[in-house]
């Protein structure tokens, strides 16, 4: 086994120090969707888990102070886009505060339970809210897939320092 270079002193954790230490964590992208009252709402995470098969369960973050939040807060059902390579423009548009996220620009439909299902990404799951769980200023939301495609054609969009990257052989 080889020797690694030692790092540095350690650093007291602060919200830079982790924001820091997790830029060097490379994570798939994913868009979540929702609506209410007619109005649809979504955002892209990074923190999208697969946490059991049976039931199958997955798990994301989102921040209070979020946008969609309001929308997530009460959604029964919500949309879990796991996204392409050749779709960092919807990660961004989705990713931006104040963006029209449903506007002309962006390729969707009305899916099961009423969920806005985006076009042209590599699988989604249609999932019912099980619990919304407080940690700090963000919501861990567990949901259990009812519904999905993962016939979609490509290769996965990751996020890696700050960027949305394209997986290298």
């Amino acid at each position: 086994m080889t020797a690694s270079p030692e790092l540095g002193t350690p650093q007291t954790a602060t919200p830079e120090l982790f924001k820091s230490v997790f830029r060097q964590h490379a994570a798939g992208v994913a868009v979540i969707t929702a609506q209410r009252g007619g109005r649809p709402a979504g955002f892209t995470a990074t923190s999208l888990n697969s946490v059991a098969a049976e039931p199958p369960l997955i798990s994301f973050g989102i921040g209070t102070g979020s946008s969609s939040w309001p929308v997530i807060a009460e959604a029964e059902y919500v949309g879990v886009h796991i996204l392409g390579e050749h779709q960092r423009e919807l990660a961004a548009a989705f990713a931006r505060s104040g963006a029209d996220r449903f506007g002309p620009a962006t390729d969707w439909h009305p899916g099961p339970e009423g969920v806005p299902v985006l076009n042209g990404v590599l699988a989604y799951l249609v999932c019912r809210v099980v619990a919304r769980v407080p940690a700090g200023d963000h919501r861990i939301v567990l949901a259990r897939a009812v519904a999905g495609d993962p016939a979609g054609a490509g290769r996965p969009l990751l996020y890696h320092q700050g960027r949305f990257n394209a997986l290298r052989d």
